[in-house]
C-alpha cells in the first residue's frame, strides 16, 4: 500500500506563486507515473501534470510555461511549482500514483490518491 501526503496549498492572490508538494511512502515497483490532477467545485477532476515512468513530464494546456513538476527521489517527493496563477487554477489538488509506464489524464487510471491540498487564487 502507498499513501501519499500532499501539502503546500493556500492562498494567493493573482499572479503569486505556490509549490506543492507530495510526500510518498517507501515504494519499490520501478514502473510507475505520478501525477497532479486538481478539482474544482461542480467540475471534474482533471489532470495537470505528469512525471512518466521514464521520467518525461507532460502538462495539460492550461498550465503549459506556468507549473513545473519535479520529483526527488532520494526525498520520494514530488513537486509542483505553480507560477503566474490565475483565478481559475483554484481547486483541490491531489497527487496520483499509477503502476503504469506512461500517465493518462484519466483519473480512473491511478490507484493511490492523496487527501488533497486547497489552492486559492484571488483576483
Amino acid at each position: 500500500q502507498v499513501q501519499l501526503v500532499e501539502s503546500g496549498g493556500g492562498s494567493v492572490q493573482a499572479g503569486g506563486s505556490l509549490r506543492l508538494s507530495c510526500v510518498a511512502s517507501t515504494y519499490t515497483y520501478s514502473i510507475h507515473c505520478i501525477g497532479w490532477f486538481r478539482q474544482a467545485p461542480g467540475k471534474e477532476r482533471e489532470g495537470v501534470a505528469f512525471i512518466d515512468s521514464d521520467g518525461s513530464t507532460r502538462y495539460a494546456d492550461s498550465v503549459k510555461g506556468r507549473f513545473t513538476i519535479s520529483q526527488d527521489n532520494a526525498k520520494n517527493t514530488l513537486y509542483l511549482q505553480m507560477n503566474s496563477l490565475k483565478p481559475e487554477d483554484t481547486a483541490m489538488y491531489y497527487c496520483a500514483l499509477a503502476w503504469r509506464n506512461y500517465c493518462s489524464g484519466n483519473p480512473y487510471d491511478y490507484r493511490y490518491w492523496g487527501q488533497g491540498t486547497q489552492v486559492t487564487v484571488s483576483s
